[in-house]
């Protein structure tokens, strides 16, 4: 099995094993068969090989971007203009996958981009409290609750083809202590690099937007190799 073989097989078999605090419900995404199609699509597009990629950790999918596509930071604008996949949901941008496609075609594009790297969540499925989204984090007893499922499903994604000497993190506060704590028991990664998480650059630092690309570009360079 190739990387999209493998990684297909994982989102059809997702599903949280735990009670949720009162209040909070899960996204799942891949429960839908026009979502699992369009994932099919992505991943044989980008991912039909067995070449080695880089991890990039986000929080968990929001309901805009990964929680409608099924595809981490890529929002159906995104996914119709830079991936080339016709797509059936309302075109409405989210911020972060607006950074990280900005930052994608800095690299020269999604195919170099997502040969070298693979974008997947702390938590791969979503959670929405109040009709808002929520991350894992919000909760003290969802993230009490859901950290065996966390450290599973990170280490199942290992398994598709992962480097391991480096892991990257998009968030330089909770998410990334989160998964430092996470990985000094678990070993997932030599070392861990925080990167500053695309929401926050799009909604307290836009005028820098530039200068965060090209920090992406600098600690994420040192890893693609074509």
């Amino acid at each position: 099995m190739n990387f999209a073989d493998k990684m297909l097989q994982f989102l059809q078999t997702l599903h949280l094993p735990v009670t949720l605090p009162k209040g909070i419900e899960v996204m799942n995404p891949f429960l839908d068969t026009t979502t699992l199609e369009i994932c099919r699509q992505f991943y044989q597009k980008y991912y039909q090989d067995e070449h080695l990629r880089w991890m990039i950790l986000g929080i968990n999918p929001g309901r805009f971007g990964g929680g409608i596509t099924g595809i981490p930071f890529t929002d159906p604008i995104r996914l119709q203009n830079d991936c080339g996949i016709n797509n059936p949901w309302s075109k409405k941008q989210e911020l972060s996958s607006v950074f990280i496609y900005d930052m994608i075609r800095a690299f020269g594009g999604p195919e170099f981009f997502y040969k070298n790297f693979y974008i997947t969540a702390i938590s791969p499925l979503g959670f929405t409290g109040n009709n808002k989204n929520l991350n894992y984090y919000d909760d003290k007893t969802l993230q009490s609750s859901i950290e065996g499922f966390v450290v599973d499903n990170l280490k199942r994604q290992l398994n598709f083809g992962i480097h391991r000497d480096v892991g990257f993190c998009l968030g330089e506060g909770i998410n990334y202590r989160y998964l430092k704590r996470l990985n000094d028991s678990q070993h997932f990664f030599d070392t861990i690099v925080p990167l500053p998480h695309p929401r926050f650059i799009m909604q307290y630092r836009l005028k820098r937007k530039q200068e965060y690309i090209e920090m992406y570009y600098k600690q994420l360079g040192k890893c693609a190799d074509g």
